[in-house]
């Protein structure tokens, strides 16, 4: 008689999923080589790196895949991946607001933009990626950040940069042969971040 086997616990909805240590969280970004190349060789963005535009965020390596299109789309050639101190990301999770209207969230459509006005942070949430590519049934966090937020985000919670354009061209390379276990392999070992869906950090994020 075959050994009783235990079900997998689905995925929730909302969910941020990260390379995460007790003190960082990896997040990832892609930009021209003119502002990529620089980034990941200094540590910090040079100074053509705007702060007074907003900038998003990505914890999920394959979610920024899919925006870039594995790092092929034009303005998107350089993937970085950005350690920031978990103390900063949480921050700005706490002085964020869902970038639309969700009824279920806000009173009403107006005091959502209140709030939209006076946040320097936003979230959304988007189907998260699988190795081809292909959208999964929950979502992955892209945290955008502007004004204070993106200042904060330059100058004061960055750890470490670094160029992972060549492991995205690795992993494609590896998904177009088919060899999906292999590029599998090679992803960043992303783990649920400790901030549940309905607790202090993602409460009012959370449709």
């Amino acid at each position: 008689m075959p050994a009783a086997t235990t079900p997998r616990t689905p995925e929730p909805r909302h969910r941020i999923r990260a390379l995460h240590t007790d003190s960082t969280i990896t997040v990832h970004q892609a930009y021209p080589p003119a502002i990529g190349l620089p980034a990941a060789r200094d540590g910090r963005f040079p100074a053509t790196w705007k702060r007074d535009r907003m900038t998003w965020i990505k914890p999920s390596f394959l979610w920024m895949m899919y925006r870039c299109g594995w790092a092929t789309k034009e303005g998107q050639e350089t993937v970085l991946a950005v350690e920031i101190t978990r103390e900063g990301f949480e921050w700005a999770l706490r002085h964020a607001c869902l970038s639309h209207y969700d009824r279920d969230v806000h009173p009403d459509r107006a005091a959502w933009q209140r709030e939209l006005k006076r946040s320097p942070a936003r979230v959304q949430w988007d189907p998260e990626r699988d190795v081809r590519l292909e959208a999964l049934p929950y979502r992955s966090l892209q945290l955008g950040l502007s004004g204070e937020a993106a200042r904060r985000y330059a100058d004061e919670w960055i750890v470490s940069v670094r160029d992972v354009t060549p492991l995205a061209r690795r992993v494609h390379e590896l998904v177009r042969d088919g060899e999906l276990t292999a590029a599998q392999g090679l992803l960043p070992q992303e783990t649920p971040y400790p901030a549940e869906p309905d607790g202090e950090l993602l409460g009012h994020l959370c449709p």
